[in-house]
């Protein structure tokens, strides 16, 4: 065992600067017996720590190797199973319990013992020996002092022990010292022997000589015990004295407590009641102000906000747990809830009498505004309401019944004014609107439609020129056909001294303006109720909340389809929505009265439908950037779609008008009336549409017009009989490719090349058509020599043939000498002055054209003649210069 000892020391502990103490032979209890070793170690440096180590012979060699180890102080249990029989198995308990068997109980035993000497030396844990004999235990403590303690007996636990660098030194030394050291080491034993003996003698003889410095030492030792007896003495009557000391302090420091305690009670009690009285208590001017304030007056509505204010603090204290159990609280709070009850019951019905006086006020006021296109302003109204928006925003958190009442209290009284107002606001804008027509009615007709105008004989009723009636007194239109826009404008111009063009300009001039004062009028008038709804009522306008309207409900185009429901308000969870519905509920004639001045607008003149989806458009872009979901943006977003279809409905009513037209039999065509009311409407859309926010929707209307257009321009030519379809699809396309050039729009520009080339198509069409007529036969003759070049004769062969000899080319040329060929042209060109229009002026660039064709087509002649009869000394009875100079003096006696 020694030497495992030694070489456990040497091979594992030594490198770890650990020192084995003890050591015991070991396999697991109740297992195949595996032998290991625990080892009892402690470190070298300090503090010093204690281990348990189990060490394992490894596998591989004939070493020992370190498995595992625990610190002594996690070690709670030695349990050596049996003190008084002997027995080789004992347990550790360390974070779980380790059974283990020992190779002989007396390994177990001084395994053990030492476990508990260094337990005592270095941890003085509590370390609980189980069923450990106590004689094992006691042999490790002699009698009289705790000599484990101390540390002297550390060799006494260790059976061997290592030099040290020093001692090893120290050997060498003195081995070099000796020549046979290691030659003959008995003789170097018996050296150290004597050596040894003599230092022992040294040291005997110094101890007998130093004897009577002992004794003198031994008696100071015994003077100073019984010094020590004497002051433990006086300590022990002090401390008697000292005891009833003690138990006098011990009271008053019970009673210094209570004292305290009592005062620390005394302290919480009086800031509980501080905190009730400062946050509880109001003030009797605010009860007054509640119970007796003057609403109307601008410093007792200050009071009263003031007041109320102070009472919702005191509500809304947030009391300290205990608090509402007290009585004085509980009377306080109920208090607080009468005066809440009594003030709201006072200050709605107030605001119910200010709401019903305004209505009355602003009735008084609408006689002056009627004749006028004015709004009546609601400016000093709101400013004076303003002034309970606080007591608004009180009531609105602690009383919200009276709060919805007051705000349905409002819609109801608002609503039916603003009817009122806005009522008789239309009716004087569609007064205006029709005053011109009224004034035109001797012309039978309304100027940019193919109609004759009706008026119905509905007055006006009532007094001091106050409207009245729920419907419209204005002139209802009635539109019947009457030939065409031509005709019409003639009658005009006849019949009265302004021509039809201006008349139409300055209708529809005043009718921009009007449509345009009446959006600006609204617009204002929505924005600030809308404000006011909001500071009032408080609530917050620009909230990212969703709607609760669906998609189908903002698409619609009335109100009226919108029925307002009264218990809305309690539903609608965004404040947002409310003030919607709240605006949709006081302005719910807006939309209505709107579409019915649009249907006017369209009924007078179908073209203002373009001035109107212009000034509807930017009063929607404007009021979307300002709040694309407020009140005023959806019901312009509606009936701007009301305008939109207006809008497409006028097109589409032209595209008709174009498919219905009739055109003379007896009478040449000309330029059609629908190109000429296209040339019309796109300047005037040009003009209208500006730097417009929707010229997408005019450009669409233009594509559709202008197909439209093409379409029944060609209708037209192919069933004209008066006037060749050459003629009417030149002139036509040519004044629409004029009008285009002119207007430079943007999207017709392959339109505009389109008419160009459509001009240019049957104008050469119409000048090669026309030329075969001059020179009949000559052109016959011709046609029947290329014929025959064509069926393979060669050229110089053809005049052999006996229909085309030389003889019949002479007798063809004869009869069309210079005179008769002047003749011929002279008749060409008035037939075609007959075919073409003035308006259009293209006689001379017809006749330009139809001079070069002839001179081609002379060309073209002589070079035949030259080719199929060389040599023949044929030639034209007139030259080129002849052409010319017909041609000129033509146009010149004309």
């Amino acid at each position: 065992m020694t030497a495992i000892k030694h070489a456990l020391q040497r091979d594992i502990f030594t490198p770890n600067d650990e020192r084995l103490l003890s050591i015991v032979n070991v396999c697991k209890a109740g297992k195949k017996k595996k032998n290991c070793f625990l080892c009892a170690t402690v470190t070298t440096e300090r503090p010093v720590q204690v281990n348990v180590v189990k060490v394992k012979k490894s596998d591989k060699g004939d070493f020992y190797k370190r498995q595992i180890a625990w610190a002594l102080r996690d070690l709670a249990v030695v349990d050596a199973k049996d003190a008084i029989k002997e027995n080789p198995e004992f347990d550790l308990h360390f974070e779980k319990i380790y059974k283990w068997v020992a190779s002989s109980t007396a390994e177990k035993n001084a395994f053990i013992s030492c476990i508990w000497k260094l337990n005592q030396r270095y941890l003085r844990k509590k370390i609980d020996f189980v069923n450990v004999s106590s004689q094992l235990l006691e042999e490790s403590v002699p009698s009289g002092e705790n000599q484990s303690v101390t540390g002297g007996d550390e060799e006494a636990v260790d059976e061997y022990q290592e030099l040290n660098a020093r001692e090893e030194q120290d050997i060498e030394i003195m081995m070099e010292g000796c020549e046979y050291a290691i030659s003959n080491a008995e003789a170097f034993a018996e050296k150290l022997s004597r050596e040894l003996q003599v230092l022992d003698g040294a040291n005997i003889q110094s101890i007998m000589a130093s004897e009577k410095q002992v004794n003198i030492l031994m008696k100071l030792l015994d003077e100073a015990l019984k010094e020590v007896d004497q002051i433990e003495l006086k300590l022990s009557s002090y401390e008697e004295m000292l005891q009833s000391v003690k138990e006098q302090m011990d009271q008053i420091s019970e009673s210094n407590h209570l004292i305290h305690l009592s005062n620390t009670n005394n302290v919480k009690l009086l800031s509980e009641i501080e905190f009730l009285v400062n946050h509880m208590d109001l003030a009797k001017g605010h009860i007054k102000a509640l119970q007796e304030g003057d609403l109307a007056s601008s410093r007792g509505i200050e009071a009263c906000t003031n007041a109320a204010d102070a009472l919702l603090q005191c509500m809304n204290v947030a009391l300290h747990p205990g608090h509402d159990m007290l009585h004085a609280v509980k009377q306080q709070q109920q208090r607080f809830s009468d005066l809440r009850e009594q003030f709201a019951r006072r200050l709605a019905s107030h605001l119910n009498n200010v709401f019903v006086q305004q209505g009355h006020d602003q009735s008084s006021t609408l006689a002056q505004h009627s004749i006028e296109l004015t709004l009546p302003n609601h400016h000093p109204f709101h400013r004076d309401l303003l002034r309970y928006a606080k007591l608004m925003e009180w009531l609105k958190s602690t009383d919200y019944g009276k709060y919805e009442g007051l705000t349905k209290n409002y819609m109801d009284y608002l609503s039916r004014l603003y009817e009122r107002e806005i009522k008789d606001f239309f009716e004087v804008a569609k007064i205006k609107m029709t005053g011109t027509t009224k004034e035109s009615k001797k012309f039978a007709t309304l100027p940019r439609k193919e109609s004759a105008v009706k008026q119905e004989t509905e007055s006006l009723h009532g007094s001091s020129g106050k409207l009245t009636g729920s419907t419209s007194s204005l002139n209802k239109l009635s539109v019947q056909s009457s030939g065409s826009r031509r005709s019409q404008s003639s009658s005009l111009l006849d019949m009265g001294n302004m021509s039809a063009s201006d008349l139409d300009v300055a209708d529809r001039t005043k009718f921009d303006k009007i449509f345009e004062q009446v959006l600006s009028e609204l617009e204002p008038l929505c924005l600030a109720e809308q404000d006011f709804i909001s500071k009032f009522f408080k609530l917050q306008q620009h909230q990212n909340i969703p709607g609760t309207m669906t998609e189908a409900e903002e698409l619609d185009g009335g109100i009226s389809s919108r029925q307002y429901n009264p218990g809305l308000l309690q539903s609608i969870s965004s404040e947002k929505d409310m003030i919607r519905q709240m605006m949709i509920k006081i302005f719910r004639c807006i939309e209505p009265e709107l579409n019915n001045l649009i249907a006017l607008g369209d009924k007078i003149d179908s073209f203002n439908s373009l001035y109107m989806l212009v000034k509807m458009s930017h009063h929607v872009w404007t009021a979307q950037n300002v709040d694309p979901a407020s009140f005023l943006s959806t019901t312009l977003g509606n009936v701007l779609v009301t305008v939109k279809r207006n809008f497409d409905k006028c097109i589409s009513n032209q595209i008709r008008q174009m498919e219905e037209v009739k055109i003379s039999k007896k009478s040449k065509v000309g330029i059609l009336p629908f190109v000429a009311e296209f040339e019309e409407f796109a300047g005037l859309a040009e003009s209208i549409f500006k730097n417009a926010e929707r010229r997408g929707d005019l450009d669409k209307a233009y594509i559709k017009l202008i197909r439209g257009v093409f379409v029944n321009v060609e209708k037209v030519a192919n069933e004209s009989q008066k006037t060749p379809r050459d003629v009417v699809m030149m002139e036509n396309f040519h004044h629409i490719f004029a009008t285009l050039s002119r207007l430079k729009i943007s999207c017709l520009e392959a339109e505009k090349k389109e008419a160009k080339q459509k001009y240019t198509d049957h104008l050469q069409s119409y000048v090669i058509y026309s030329l075969g007529q001059p020179l009949e036969k000559l052109n016959h003759f011709f046609e029947g020599v290329e014929a025959r070049v064509a069926q393979g004769i060669r050229e110089e062969e053809v005049s052999y043939q006996l229909a085309f000899n030389k003889q019949e080319l002479r007798k063809v040329i004869k009869e069309y000498p210079g005179k008769e060929v002047k003749k011929g042209l002279d008749n060409l060109y008035k037939k075609v002055d007959k075919h073409l229009c003035e308006e259009e002026n293209l006689l001379q660039v017809v006749w330009h054209s139809m001079q070069d064709e002839f001179i081609r087509q002379y060309k073209h002649f002589e070079g035949l003649i030259a080719r199929c009869y060389p040599g023949s000394g044929v030639t034209m009875e007139f030259t080129i210069q002849d052409i010319l100079d017909y041609c000129s003096s033509i146009a010149q006696s004309h």
